[in-house]
């Protein structure tokens, strides 16, 4: 463990943004499997699920291509611009994320997997289930980041942030699958 901690300190932006990849995927990959799967063609078994690989691509692509990068040098600055871990600046913290980050990375996963489904209308996904989500996550993530800024060192917020992410990711994919998303 101590290795593994001692490679995250000396690389924290490539740990942080292929951890954060690979959370994103984890997380398409347990809502097909667990959450909306489709039973498998020709199976048996109603246990079998099909697996969407290209859907688990486009969900781990908007997680490296923005969520990572944008966390990532978010919280850093956030920590700047707030430092320390007081009641004061954890609230701070919290409230700024809520209203800043939030809208823009749930806007990013639904407009940008829409983007790369080359849909007609890449917001349509965002009109049906911006809201419910932005109201799910202030309650969700005000929570875990005042977790996250009052007990976690700063080199290691955007790993935990990824892991805490993989819930909420699980959560919109099942969102947007359950809103009768289908690709084009």
């Amino acid at each position: 463990m101590n290795r593994a901690w001692a490679v995250i300190k000396a690389h924290p932006y490539i740990s942080n943004v292929l951890a954060y990849t690979t959370l994103f995927a984890s997380a398409d990959l347990i809502q097909q499997g667990v959450l909306g799967g489709k039973p498998a063609a020709g199976s048996a078994s109603e246990d079998s699920v099909a697996i969407d690989w290209c859907q688990t691509a486009r969900v781990a692509t908007v997680g490296f291509c923005f969520h990572a990068n944008f966390n990532y040098h978010w919280l850093r600055g956030l920590e700047r611009m707030l430092p320390g871990g007081g009641v004061k600046a954890v609230a701070g913290k919290v409230v700024v994320d809520q209203l800043v980050a939030a809208p823009l990375t749930i806007s990013a996963f639904y407009i940008g997997l829409s983007l790369l489904e080359n849909k007609d209308d890449p917001l349509a996904d965002w009109r049906q289930n911006f809201w419910t989500s932005y109201k799910t996550g202030v309650v969700f993530w005000s929570t875990m980041q005042a977790v996250n800024f009052a007990l976690v060192p700063p080199v290691a917020r955007t790993v935990f942030l990824g892991g805490i992410a993989l819930t909420f990711t699980i959560f919109l994919c099942h969102l947007r699958g359950q809103s009768g998303h289908t690709p084009e």
